[in-house]
């Protein structure tokens, strides 16, 4: 699909003025007046102090097994839960997104799940009603960032003689033509089609000139799927989150051609949401399971921690991964396969609390900005999105709850975000995002189509 003009996109817009468009108008808003919930009070010296005990001790939150779970894990296995007095925390392992979402409709009262790990951009997909048989939407209250970083993309040992990379521009035409050979499109994998996974092997492909839609084609599988097909060669390319990324690796199944971090350094991974109506009916208990998963995350990027935390991950409840391999990858050293340098860069690992560009945990409304500019971009939202962005991240976003439960346990102000956006961001490719102006970010992009 070709450019068009800024005027061309307000039209398919609809009736939007640029204010309403931009993110500056996003960050006008008050997320506080939209959200009303007074689960702390604050003291004349402007301290944060928590009221009294949670409404319930109850929550059922589901994780996945991956690096991203680490600080709900964490904050089971030290007790951080049931110091804020959420005694009665269930952890139950996700393997399928698809069910996730049916889990989430349900709502532990019906057996299901009232929060947890969640991909972006699902819970803004759910709250359009998108991926229900029915088109019932679902209210989340996105809360926190679990990490930053930790997803790479791996390649079958098939095509160990293109040693594909981050830069695909030398292997482009191998995989536009790889149906003239193989009978059959170049197949990625991903574990859901318009979740992060999903956009970061769309971005990687098409900054070489590859129509992810076109060019190539897709399995939507979860991860041992992924790993299979990569073993079989039924699957080319897959986006894995870590630790799976390693295993494929050291079990010869394939190489990796980037890291997530490669392709965006320090973007947002995994985000922890809850169901809208279970925080409305507990902004005690929303806010004790805040603080225990913010203390968390502070100890999972000590580095004196990390050891310990791969032993605690390595678990067969939990990752049931070597722990020495976790441990590796906590100090960004990854294998690669394929002949490659071993990769020594403890800026690639995943982070939790903090990073080089700021909160690890803390929810920017500008990274939330582009994950919905990305999937109107792919088609996945209709262009409309971008001008009801601002209304839609403040319906969504309740960086206000992080913000409160980080004074709670008083945590430096220079720790705090003050702004909702952590400003530009630059790609692999030079492409940069503005969140200021996300349309100049979609006009650059060659390969897009808009529904």
């Amino acid at each position: 699909m070709g450019k068009f003009s800024r005027r061309q996109f307000f039209w398919r817009a609809g009736a939007a003025t640029a204010s309403s468009i931009l993110l500056k108008g996003c960050m006008g808003y008050s997320p506080e007046a939209l959200n009303p919930i007074p689960p702390i009070a604050q003291t004349p010296g402007g301290r944060w102090v928590a009221k009294p005990a949670p409404e319930t001790p109850q929550i059922t939150l589901g994780y996945f097994p991956t690096l991203a779970a680490a600080p709900l894990i964490i904050a089971q296995e030290k007790d951080l839960f049931r110091k804020y007095g959420m005694s009665e925390v269930v952890l139950i392992e996700q393997t399928d997104w698809t069910a996730a979402q049916a889990q989430i409709r349900q709502g532990s009262s019906r057996e299901g799940l009232d929060g947890g790990q969640w991909s972006m951009p699902l819970p803004y997909l759910l709250y359009e009603g998108l991926g229900s048989a029915n088109n019932r939407r679902i209210h989340l209250y996105v809360l926190a960032k679990l990490n930053t970083q930790g997803q790479a993309i791996a390649v079958s040992n098939l095509h160990k003689a293109q040693n594909l990379a981050l830069n695909l521009n030398n292997a482009a035409e191998y995989i536009k033509t790889f149906s003239l050979t193989q009978g059959r499109r170049f197949r990625v994998a991903s574990a859901l089609a318009n979740i992060s996974p999903s956009l970061w092997l769309r971005y990687w492909l098409a900054a070489a000139g590859i129509d992810p839609d076109t060019d190539v084609e897709w399995a939507n599988v979860p991860i041992a799927e992924a790993i299979q097909g990569l073993s079989n060669g039924s699957i080319d390319a897959a986006c894995c989150s870590d630790p799976w990324s390693q295993h494929i690796v050291h079990e010869d199944i394939g190489y990796i051609a980037a890291l997530s971090g490669d392709i965006w350094p320090f973007h947002p991974e995994d985000y922890f949401a809850l169901r809208a109506e279970w925080v409305d009916r507990h902004p005690q208990a929303t806010l004790a399971i805040l603080k225990a998963l913010l203390e968390a995350q502070q100890w999972c990027d000590r580095p004196d921690s990390r050891q310990e935390l791969a032993q605690i991950l390595s678990r067969r409840q939990y990752l049931n991964f070597p722990a020495y391999r976790l441990a590796r990858t906590y100090q960004g050293k990854y294998w690669m396969g394929n002949g490659k340098r071993p990769l020594d860069r403890s800026d690639r690992s995943p982070f939790y609390w903090r990073d080089e560009r700021g909160s690890s945990s803390f929810p920017y409304k500008s990274h939330e900005l582009w994950f919905l500019v990305e999937s109107v971009r792919w088609g996945f939202l209709p262009a409309t999105a971008i001008a009801q962005a601002p209304q839609l991240i403040d319906t969504i976003n309740r960086q206000d709850l992080w913000r409160m439960a980080a004074r709670a346990l008083e945590i430096p102000d220079p720790e705090i975000p003050t702004s909702a956006s952590r400003g530009q961001e630059r790609f692999f490719d030079g492409t940069l995002f503005d969140p200021e102006d996300p349309l100049a970010y979609l006009e650059k992009l060659e390969i897009k189509r808009l529904s």
